[in-house]
């Protein structure tokens, strides 16, 4: 039989069919993943999980580079000014979307990314050497109103330490000092030059039996440490909890999006990344683009209080 379809209509069908396959085969060339910290991090640990998920179902290599500068800005600033097509994917902690724009430090807006999603919060606590005479946020403020507890803790821009120092208004008392460090560890607690550290859990598990967690920064209690009080339990209102997640630049494909989201999702149910889990304490799993983007906005409002309580 004399085919009747018209050249415009086959023009049509095999423009929509080379698209098609264009889309079922992302992606074509490698995905490049931005951390913007150095090395050695929770969140760079779990990305390479991520970026070499693609390599075993496509065959197409993933890759996570490390960009660290300006308190994560200069990675985001790179991602920002990518090519929305999936290929260049930004691996952001809490303060990237909130923060630093709340604070006008950023070289972007609201509007700039779109999460993918998120699958990390950080197993961060507030920390003191076992013999400590505080167990709890209210205990510590009775001894810190008449005597010097010195805190360290990773900056003032970090949403743990903003927690912490608005905890301590709250409950009336100020750290005799509060000075940030690179390396919040067993090391700098036992030293005696700090008698508490806004940290994470995972920089203490050497010590972690001589150690005592006075505050939770997570919404369910951490595994590292069951029985401390989350610190939105004694100080109400104090609940954003810090998390890593993915953004791509506004305009990419939602089809993209939901195979990275898709890619990922799996990557954080593997057994290497609940390892990561189970030997840090950190809480590893998988919240997809609009569960993320609620989420922003209410850490969004959240952090924009905590900034204005530092001022």
């Amino acid at each position: 039989m004399k085919s009747i379809m018209g050249p415009a209509l086959a023009i049509v069908l095999a423009t929509c069919g080379l698209t098609g396959a264009a889309q079922a085969e992302y992606p074509e060339r490698p995905v490049t993943f931005i951390v913007p910290w150095p090395p050695g991090n929770l969140e760079d640990e779990l990305t390479r999980i991520i970026a070499d998920a693609p390599t075993e179902e496509t065959g197409v290599p993933g890759k996570a580079i490390k960009r660290p500068g300006g308190g994560a800005v200069e990675g985001a600033t790179f991602v920002a000014q990518a090519t929305p097509d999936g290929y260049t994917v930004g691996s952001f902690v809490l303060d990237v979307p909130t923060v630093q724009i709340i604070k006008n430090v950023a070289t972007y807006d609201r509007s700039t990314f779109v999460p993918v999603g998120i699958f990390l919060t950080y197993p961060f606590a507030l920390v003191a050497r076992g013999d400590a005479p505080y167990s709890d946020l209210a205990s510590l403020a009775d001894y810190a109103k008449a005597n010097p507890v010195k805190l360290s803790q990773f900056g003032y821009d970090v949403i743990p330490t903003m927690e912490t120092l608005e905890a301590a208004r709250q409950l009336g008392f100020e750290f005799a000092a509060d000075t940030p460090a690179d390396m919040l560890d067993c090391a700098l607690l036992q030293s005696g030059d700090v008698d508490l550290m806004a940290t994470s859990m995972a920089l203490v598990l050497p010590c972690l039996d001589s150690v005592k967690v006075l505050a939770a920064y997570a919404d369910t209690p951490l595994s590292l440490a069951p029985d401390a009080k989350l610190l939105s339990e004694q100080i109400p209102g104090l609940d954003i909890t810090l998390w890593n997640g993915l953004f791509v630049p506004k305009d990419t494909p939602q089809e993209v999006i939901d195979r990275i989201a898709q890619t990922a999702s799996k990557a954080m149910q593997s057994e290497k990344a609940q390892d990561v889990a189970k030997n840090t304490g950190a809480g590893v799993y998988w919240i997809g683009p609009d569960e993320a983007a609620k989420r922003i906005d209410a850490d969004y409002a959240a952090a924009e209080k905590l900034v204005a309580a530092a001022q």
